[in-house]
């Protein structure tokens, strides 16, 4: 079987297309000139860029185009965002969005340029990823209680990275300092990548993330790993408990990386473009790879992507003003 038979048979249903329309796919390509660039408004090395070179090579192979994955950090993901919500709707410039920065930094920041309601026209999602408390080895807390004992103890002299104000790792731990009455201060990067390097370096003392990035460090010893901010345990860290389990139930952050056109980008290239992402999606190598590093290989239709922008918008709009959250 071919590596293009492979991704079709692995198919899951969308709209009325479904899986006689993956198979015409290589035609559709023909039909459809010029390289795809996806968009990633981090700097490498994070979740964001993962999940952007995990999609491109078998999405290219799948296509018969050629995909290119280009990072476009700046302004909490807004400069790539912004790229992507002005070009030529013609499935050409494609953005791989991280959920902070598609519902997180427009709570935070209302003059974007942009209305992630309006501007971009969902195509596939791609992971779901727990963020996890990430600690540096010199901080003396081996659990959530400990670190809260920790910080009450020493306050505003906690420093926390994230990448970026407005970030999931940003909205995350006010949600977390909110809830346990303890000072923290934020240090926002550009992007996980270099948050990463300081926090191993012991510049910044702790970050919520998704695992991803930081999974190699915390197998070396040079990273603990506190707790995961989702409902159930993670396959890749089985043995670190989530906050429900250390007496910090309703706290769930789960970051969510998705494909996005522009608005206005037809719907029968929408449909061609999602069912060869969910192809690959579905294909048992990219979930392979995305449980390796503690992320989940998820698809959800169109209509259901664009509703969870919707709602985890408002949700983390009410977390921005009840922590008086402004622009960094």
């Amino acid at each position: 079987m071919t590596d293009q038979e492979g991704f079709c048979r692995a198919l899951p249903r969308r709209g009325l297309l479904g899986a006689a329309a993956a198979l015409a796919l290589p035609a559709v390509a023909r039909a459809q000139s010029g390289t795809i660039t996806l968009i990633v408004p981090t700097a490498a090395a994070g979740t964001t860029d993962f999940a952007a070179r995990l999609l491109a090579e078998p999405l290219s192979r799948l296509l018969g185009q050629t995909v290119v994955v280009e990072n476009k950090p700046g302004a909490n993901g807004a400069l790539g965002t912004q790229d992507v919500a002005r070009a030529r709707p013609d499935g050409t410039r494609l953005l791989v969005q991280y959920s902070g920065y598609q519902v997180g930094t427009p709570a935070v920041v209302s003059n974007l340029g942009y209305d992630v309601r309006k501007d971009f026209a969902p195509v596939a999602l791609l992971l779901d990823a727990p963020q996890v408390i990430f600690l540096h080895p010199a901080i003396p807390a081996g659990n959530v209680a400990e670190l809260v004992t920790y910080a009450k103890a020493h306050p505003g002299q906690l420093n926390y990275a994230s990448s970026g104000s407005g970030s999931l790792q940003h909205l995350g731990t006010e949600l977390l300092k909110l809830r346990t009455g303890t000072d923290m201060t934020h240090v926002p990067y550009r992007g996980t990548g270099p948050a990463t390097q300081d926090l191993i370096s012991g510049r910044v003392q702790m970050m919520m993330t998704t695992p991803p990035p930081l999974m190699p460090f915390v197998r070396e010893g040079r990273l603990k790993a506190l707790a995961i901010t989702a409902a159930t345990r993670s396959p890749a860290l089985p043995d670190v408990p989530t906050l429900a389990e250390q007496g910090l139930p309703g706290i769930e952050v789960v970051g969510w990386f998705a494909l996005f056109a522009p608005a206005g980008t037809p719907p029968a290239l929408l449909q061609r473009l999602g069912e060869a992402a969910d192809a690959v999606v579905a294909s048992p190598e990219f979930r392979r790879r995305a449980e390796e590093q503690g992320a989940v290989a998820r698809q959800m239709r169109p209509e259901e992507i664009q509703a969870r922008v919707n709602r985890e918008l408002d949700e983390w709009t009410h977390v921005v003003r009840d922590a008086r959250i402004q622009p960094e």
